[in-house]
Protein backbone atom coordinates (compact mmCIF):
# COMPACT_ATOMS: atom_id res chain seq x y z
CA UNK A 1 0.00 0.00 0.00
CA UNK A 2 1.40 3.14 -0.92
CA UNK A 3 2.02 6.18 2.11
CA UNK A 4 2.31 9.41 1.54
CA UNK A 5 3.94 11.81 3.82
CA UNK A 6 4.08 15.25 4.74
CA UNK A 7 4.69 17.88 7.07
CA UNK A 8 2.84 20.63 5.56
CA UNK A 9 0.14 21.10 3.32
CA UNK A 10 -2.38 24.02 2.52
CA UNK A 11 -6.10 23.87 0.94
CA UNK A 12 -6.86 27.08 -1.20
CA UNK A 13 -10.17 27.64 -1.93
CA UNK A 14 -9.86 26.82 -5.79
CA UNK A 15 -9.72 23.11 -4.90
CA UNK A 16 -5.62 23.20 -4.98
CA UNK A 17 -3.46 21.49 -2.81
CA UNK A 18 0.10 22.94 -2.31
CA UNK A 19 3.14 21.67 -0.35
CA UNK A 20 5.64 24.20 0.62
CA UNK A 21 8.66 22.58 -1.23
CA UNK A 22 9.18 20.86 -4.01
CA UNK A 23 7.22 17.71 -4.68
CA UNK A 24 9.95 15.36 -4.83
CA UNK A 25 9.23 11.85 -6.76
CA UNK A 26 10.61 8.38 -5.54
CA UNK A 27 13.97 7.60 -6.73
CA UNK A 28 14.81 4.13 -8.15
CA UNK A 29 17.72 3.14 -10.11
CA UNK A 30 16.72 1.34 -13.82
CA UNK A 31 17.44 -2.41 -11.85
CA UNK A 32 15.41 -0.64 -9.05
CA UNK A 33 12.76 0.19 -11.10
CA UNK A 34 12.22 -3.12 -13.47
CA UNK A 35 11.74 -4.85 -9.91
CA UNK A 36 8.73 -2.99 -9.31
CA UNK A 37 5.37 -4.19 -10.27
CA UNK A 38 4.15 -1.27 -12.07
CA UNK A 39 0.63 -0.25 -13.73
CA UNK A 40 -0.48 2.22 -16.08
CA UNK A 41 -0.07 6.09 -14.41
CA UNK A 42 2.75 5.32 -12.26
CA UNK A 43 5.81 7.81 -11.67
CA UNK A 44 9.05 7.69 -10.46
CA UNK A 45 12.79 9.49 -10.69
CA UNK A 46 14.80 7.10 -12.47
CA UNK A 47 17.91 7.82 -10.92
CA UNK A 48 20.50 5.80 -13.26
CA UNK A 49 19.01 7.73 -16.11
CA UNK A 50 18.64 11.30 -13.63
CA UNK A 51 15.39 11.78 -15.48
CA UNK A 52 11.76 11.35 -14.03
CA UNK A 53 9.77 8.72 -15.91
CA UNK A 54 6.08 7.14 -16.54
CA UNK A 55 4.53 3.83 -16.73
CA UNK A 56 2.31 3.73 -19.75
CA UNK A 57 0.79 0.30 -18.95
CA UNK A 58 3.55 -1.33 -21.40
CA UNK A 59 6.98 -0.08 -20.60
CA UNK A 60 8.44 2.65 -18.46
CA UNK A 61 8.88 6.54 -20.83
CA UNK A 62 10.72 9.24 -20.00
CA UNK A 63 9.35 12.95 -19.33
CA UNK A 64 10.78 14.88 -22.40
CA UNK A 65 10.12 17.68 -24.49
CA UNK A 66 12.70 16.32 -26.87
CA UNK A 67 16.25 15.10 -26.90
CA UNK A 68 18.95 17.61 -27.51
CA UNK A 69 21.02 17.36 -30.75
CA UNK A 70 24.02 19.26 -31.78
CA UNK A 71 24.71 19.39 -35.08
CA UNK A 72 27.79 20.52 -37.74
CA UNK A 73 26.20 21.81 -41.58
CA UNK A 74 28.19 22.54 -44.03
CA UNK A 75 27.34 22.75 -47.71
CA UNK A 76 28.98 21.72 -50.84
CA UNK A 77 31.92 24.28 -51.88
CA UNK A 78 31.52 26.19 -54.99
CA UNK A 79 33.87 25.61 -58.01
CA UNK A 80 36.74 27.92 -59.06
CA UNK A 81 36.58 30.30 -61.92
CA UNK A 82 37.88 29.48 -65.32
CA UNK A 83 38.94 33.31 -64.74
CA UNK A 84 41.18 32.60 -62.08
CA UNK A 85 38.63 33.36 -58.74
CA UNK A 86 38.93 30.76 -56.14
CA UNK A 87 35.65 29.45 -55.25
CA UNK A 88 33.87 30.04 -52.14
CA UNK A 89 33.74 27.30 -49.16
CA UNK A 90 29.76 25.86 -48.49
CA UNK A 91 28.22 27.66 -45.71
CA UNK A 92 29.20 26.94 -42.03
CA UNK A 93 26.55 26.18 -39.11
CA UNK A 94 27.51 24.86 -35.75
CA UNK A 95 25.60 24.11 -32.58
CA UNK A 96 28.37 21.73 -30.50
CA UNK A 97 29.76 23.12 -27.84
CA UNK A 98 31.02 26.67 -27.41
CA UNK A 99 32.37 26.54 -31.13
CA UNK A 100 33.00 29.26 -33.40
CA UNK A 101 30.17 29.22 -35.96
CA UNK A 102 30.17 30.56 -39.44
CA UNK A 103 31.12 34.69 -40.42
CA UNK A 104 32.51 34.37 -36.87
CA UNK A 105 29.12 34.36 -35.16
CA UNK A 106 28.14 32.69 -31.79
CA UNK A 107 27.68 28.63 -31.44
CA UNK A 108 23.79 28.14 -32.70
CA UNK A 109 21.10 26.28 -30.50
CA UNK A 110 21.02 23.01 -30.39
CA UNK A 111 18.20 21.19 -31.90
CA UNK A 112 15.47 19.40 -30.31
CA UNK A 113 14.28 15.99 -32.02
CA UNK A 114 11.67 13.59 -30.39
CA UNK A 115 12.83 10.32 -29.98
CA UNK A 116 8.86 8.64 -30.80
CA UNK A 117 10.27 5.96 -33.51
CA UNK A 118 7.78 8.04 -35.63
CA UNK A 119 8.73 11.32 -36.35
CA UNK A 120 11.44 11.95 -39.23
CA UNK A 121 13.85 14.31 -40.07
CA UNK A 122 15.61 15.34 -43.28
CA UNK A 123 19.61 15.58 -43.95
CA UNK A 124 20.81 16.33 -46.94
CA UNK A 125 24.25 16.42 -47.89
CA UNK A 126 24.96 19.28 -50.48
CA UNK A 127 27.39 18.65 -53.55
CA UNK A 128 30.36 20.39 -54.66
CA UNK A 129 30.13 22.68 -57.68
CA UNK A 130 32.12 22.40 -60.84
CA UNK A 131 35.46 24.13 -61.64
CA UNK A 132 34.72 26.29 -64.73
CA UNK A 133 36.63 25.33 -68.55
CA UNK A 134 37.84 27.61 -70.89
CA UNK A 135 38.60 24.36 -73.16
CA UNK A 136 35.00 23.38 -72.42
CA UNK A 137 33.13 26.48 -72.47
CA UNK A 138 32.19 25.28 -68.69
CA UNK A 139 31.34 27.89 -66.14
CA UNK A 140 31.30 27.30 -62.72
CA UNK A 141 28.79 25.76 -60.60
CA UNK A 142 28.12 27.23 -57.14
CA UNK A 143 28.06 23.78 -54.49
CA UNK A 144 24.80 22.52 -53.13
CA UNK A 145 22.72 23.26 -50.04
CA UNK A 146 23.40 20.44 -46.77
CA UNK A 147 20.07 20.70 -44.83
CA UNK A 148 19.28 18.88 -41.19
CA UNK A 149 15.67 19.51 -40.17
CA UNK A 150 15.20 23.00 -40.33
CA UNK A 151 18.73 23.98 -40.71
CA UNK A 152 19.75 24.75 -44.28
CA UNK A 153 23.42 25.50 -44.76
CA UNK A 154 23.91 27.58 -48.20
CA UNK A 155 26.09 25.92 -51.03
CA UNK A 156 29.83 28.31 -51.72
CA UNK A 157 29.54 30.77 -54.37
CA UNK A 158 31.39 29.54 -57.63
CA UNK A 159 34.46 31.43 -59.66
CA UNK A 160 32.64 34.00 -62.24
CA UNK A 161 32.55 33.52 -65.74
CA UNK A 162 32.20 37.50 -66.75
CA UNK A 163 35.19 39.79 -65.61
CA UNK A 164 33.51 41.57 -63.08
CA UNK A 165 31.44 39.10 -62.29
CA UNK A 166 31.32 36.95 -59.04
CA UNK A 167 29.77 34.38 -56.93
CA UNK A 168 27.71 34.93 -53.79
CA UNK A 169 26.82 32.16 -52.02
CA UNK A 170 27.34 30.48 -48.43
CA UNK A 171 30.92 32.09 -49.06
CA UNK A 172 31.66 34.48 -51.53
CA UNK A 173 33.82 33.83 -54.17
CA UNK A 174 36.94 35.46 -55.71
CA UNK A 175 36.42 38.07 -58.39
CA UNK A 176 39.39 39.88 -60.24
CA UNK A 177 37.02 42.77 -59.33
CA UNK A 178 34.85 42.83 -56.00
CA UNK A 179 34.86 39.42 -54.32
CA UNK A 180 31.23 37.47 -54.01
CA UNK A 181 29.33 38.10 -50.60
CA UNK A 182 29.06 35.24 -48.09
CA UNK A 183 25.83 34.77 -46.13
CA UNK A 184 24.88 36.03 -42.77
CA UNK A 185 26.25 33.89 -39.84
CA UNK A 186 27.40 31.31 -42.25
CA UNK A 187 30.52 32.43 -44.64
CA UNK A 188 32.76 35.69 -45.40
CA UNK A 189 33.09 37.67 -48.76
CA UNK A 190 35.39 36.58 -51.19
CA UNK A 191 38.89 38.31 -52.19
CA UNK A 192 38.99 41.47 -54.57
CA UNK A 193 41.12 41.35 -57.87
CA UNK A 194 43.01 44.27 -59.53
CA UNK A 195 39.65 45.60 -60.82
CA UNK A 196 39.77 45.63 -64.30
CA UNK A 197 39.58 42.90 -67.52
CA UNK A 198 41.87 40.36 -67.43
CA UNK A 199 43.63 40.84 -64.64
CA UNK A 200 44.77 38.76 -61.21
CA UNK A 201 41.68 37.19 -59.09
CA UNK A 202 40.91 37.25 -55.31
CA UNK A 203 40.48 33.98 -53.45
CA UNK A 204 37.32 32.31 -52.15
CA UNK A 205 35.52 33.32 -48.86
CA UNK A 206 35.41 30.87 -45.70
CA UNK A 207 35.58 30.96 -42.29
CA UNK A 208 37.88 33.91 -42.91
CA UNK A 209 37.44 36.35 -45.78
CA UNK A 210 38.96 35.39 -49.08
CA UNK A 211 42.17 36.97 -49.49
CA UNK A 212 42.67 39.90 -52.14
CA UNK A 213 45.03 40.44 -54.66
CA UNK A 214 48.58 41.93 -53.94
CA UNK A 215 51.54 41.54 -56.48
CA UNK A 216 52.56 39.56 -56.87
CA UNK A 217 50.49 37.26 -55.48
CA UNK A 218 47.15 36.36 -56.33
CA UNK A 219 44.37 36.19 -53.47
CA UNK A 220 44.73 32.93 -51.57
CA UNK A 221 41.41 30.89 -50.18
CA UNK A 222 40.40 32.06 -46.62
CA UNK A 223 41.09 29.60 -43.65
CA UNK A 224 38.02 27.27 -42.63
CA UNK A 225 36.77 26.56 -39.14
CA UNK A 226 37.43 23.96 -36.77
CA UNK A 227 35.22 21.46 -34.79
CA UNK A 228 35.66 18.73 -31.96
CA UNK A 229 32.16 17.50 -32.34
CA UNK A 230 33.54 14.05 -33.31
CA UNK A 231 35.55 14.24 -30.41
CA UNK A 232 38.92 15.77 -32.14
CA UNK A 233 39.38 19.00 -33.64
CA UNK A 234 39.30 18.70 -37.41
CA UNK A 235 39.04 22.23 -39.73
CA UNK A 236 36.76 22.27 -42.43
CA UNK A 237 35.23 24.47 -44.98
CA UNK A 238 38.48 26.28 -46.26
CA UNK A 239 38.17 28.86 -49.61
CA UNK A 240 39.21 28.33 -53.04
CA UNK A 241 43.29 29.98 -54.16
CA UNK A 242 43.11 32.23 -57.04
CA UNK A 243 45.18 30.94 -60.10
CA UNK A 244 48.16 32.38 -61.11
CA UNK A 245 50.17 33.08 -64.60
CA UNK A 246 53.07 34.36 -66.59
CA UNK A 247 50.79 36.03 -68.80
CA UNK A 248 50.98 39.02 -66.47
CA UNK A 249 54.39 41.41 -65.50
CA UNK A 250 55.44 40.25 -63.49
CA UNK A 251 54.57 36.57 -63.12
CA UNK A 252 51.45 36.34 -60.79
CA UNK A 253 52.04 33.46 -58.18
CA UNK A 254 48.67 31.32 -57.30
CA UNK A 255 46.81 31.77 -53.98
CA UNK A 256 47.03 28.80 -51.83
CA UNK A 257 43.88 26.74 -50.79
CA UNK A 258 42.50 28.08 -47.66
CA UNK A 259 42.96 25.41 -44.61
CA UNK A 260 40.21 23.02 -44.15
CA UNK A 261 40.04 21.64 -47.56
CA UNK A 262 40.35 24.89 -50.02
CA UNK A 263 41.78 23.71 -53.63
CA UNK A 264 44.97 25.64 -54.47
CA UNK A 265 44.92 27.91 -57.47
CA UNK A 266 46.37 27.08 -60.92
CA UNK A 267 49.12 28.47 -62.63
CA UNK A 268 50.58 28.85 -65.97
CA UNK A 269 48.20 26.45 -68.17
CA UNK A 270 47.89 24.32 -65.14
CA UNK A 271 44.51 23.09 -63.71
CA UNK A 272 43.32 24.22 -60.23
CA UNK A 273 43.23 21.86 -57.49
CA UNK A 274 39.57 20.51 -56.25
CA UNK A 275 38.57 20.95 -52.84
CA UNK A 276 38.93 18.33 -50.34
CA UNK A 277 35.80 16.43 -50.64
CA UNK A 278 33.57 16.55 -47.38
CA UNK A 279 34.76 19.57 -46.29
CA UNK A 280 32.40 22.10 -48.08
CA UNK A 281 36.11 23.78 -49.10
CA UNK A 282 36.16 25.74 -52.24
CA UNK A 283 38.06 24.77 -55.52
CA UNK A 284 40.84 26.55 -56.72
CA UNK A 285 40.67 28.96 -59.54
CA UNK A 286 42.24 28.24 -63.41
CA UNK A 287 45.11 29.63 -64.93
CA UNK A 288 45.48 32.34 -67.53
CA UNK A 289 47.92 31.68 -70.69
CA UNK A 290 46.81 34.89 -72.29
CA UNK A 291 42.98 36.39 -72.51
CA UNK A 292 41.93 34.57 -76.10
CA UNK A 293 44.29 31.04 -74.78
CA UNK A 294 43.57 30.60 -71.50
CA UNK A 295 43.80 26.86 -71.11
CA UNK A 296 43.90 26.35 -67.13
CA UNK A 297 40.82 24.64 -65.64
CA UNK A 298 39.43 25.08 -62.25
CA UNK A 299 39.03 23.05 -59.46
CA UNK A 300 35.60 21.68 -57.99
CA UNK A 301 34.33 22.48 -54.87
CA UNK A 302 34.11 19.83 -51.73
CA UNK A 303 30.99 18.37 -50.79
CA UNK A 304 29.66 19.18 -47.67
CA UNK A 305 29.37 16.92 -44.43
CA UNK A 306 26.42 16.65 -42.10
CA UNK A 307 27.15 16.02 -38.06
CA UNK A 308 24.83 15.05 -35.40
CA UNK A 309 25.58 14.61 -31.84
CA UNK A 310 23.88 13.83 -28.87
CA UNK A 311 23.63 11.75 -25.50
CA UNK A 312 23.67 8.27 -25.70
CA UNK A 313 21.42 7.73 -22.74
CA UNK A 314 18.78 9.97 -24.67
CA UNK A 315 18.27 8.49 -27.71
CA UNK A 316 19.02 5.97 -30.07
CA UNK A 317 19.28 6.41 -34.02
CA UNK A 318 17.03 4.23 -36.01
CA UNK A 319 18.94 1.83 -38.48
CA UNK A 320 16.50 3.19 -42.03
CA UNK A 321 18.51 5.87 -43.79
CA UNK A 322 17.56 5.32 -47.03
CA UNK A 323 19.59 7.73 -49.86
CA UNK A 324 22.34 8.28 -47.31
CA UNK A 325 26.08 7.41 -46.92
CA UNK A 326 27.33 7.52 -43.41
CA UNK A 327 29.82 5.49 -41.31
CA UNK A 328 27.34 4.48 -38.69
CA UNK A 329 26.89 5.57 -35.11
CA UNK A 330 30.11 5.89 -33.19
CA UNK A 331 30.40 7.08 -29.63
CA UNK A 332 33.00 9.40 -27.73
CA UNK A 333 32.57 9.79 -23.79
CA UNK A 334 28.67 9.55 -22.89
CA UNK A 335 27.60 11.23 -26.34
CA UNK A 336 27.02 9.55 -29.77
CA UNK A 337 27.41 10.93 -33.16
CA UNK A 338 27.51 10.24 -37.00
CA UNK A 339 29.14 11.71 -40.02
CA UNK A 340 26.87 11.47 -43.15
CA UNK A 341 28.86 12.05 -46.34
CA UNK A 342 26.14 11.81 -49.24
CA UNK A 343 23.21 11.92 -50.10
CA UNK A 344 19.53 12.84 -49.05
CA UNK A 345 17.02 10.91 -46.75
CA UNK A 346 15.34 10.76 -43.85
CA UNK A 347 16.23 9.45 -40.37
CA UNK A 348 14.71 9.01 -37.02
CA UNK A 349 15.27 8.13 -33.20
CA UNK A 350 14.09 5.74 -30.69
CA UNK A 351 13.99 6.40 -26.95
CA UNK A 352 16.58 4.05 -24.64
Amino acid sequence: MSTLETNSIAKYSGNNVSIDDSLNLKSYTTTQRDALTSVAGDVIYNSTLNKPQFHNGTEWKNFTTGVEMSYLVIAGGGGGGKLTAGGGAGGYRNSYASETSGRNSSTESVSLVNADNSSTYTVTVGAGGAGGSFTGSTDAAQGSNSVFNTVTSIGGGAGPSTHSGSGTGGSGSGSSHAGGAGTTAQGFDGGAGGNANYTPSGGGGAGAAGGDYSAPDTGAGGNGLASSITGSSVTRGGGGGAGGSAYWTPDRNPGAGGSGGGGAGADNGGTGTSATANTGGGGGGGSLNDPGNSIGNSGAGGSGVVILRWATANATLNSTRTGLTDGGVQTDGSDSYIIFTAGTGSISFSEV
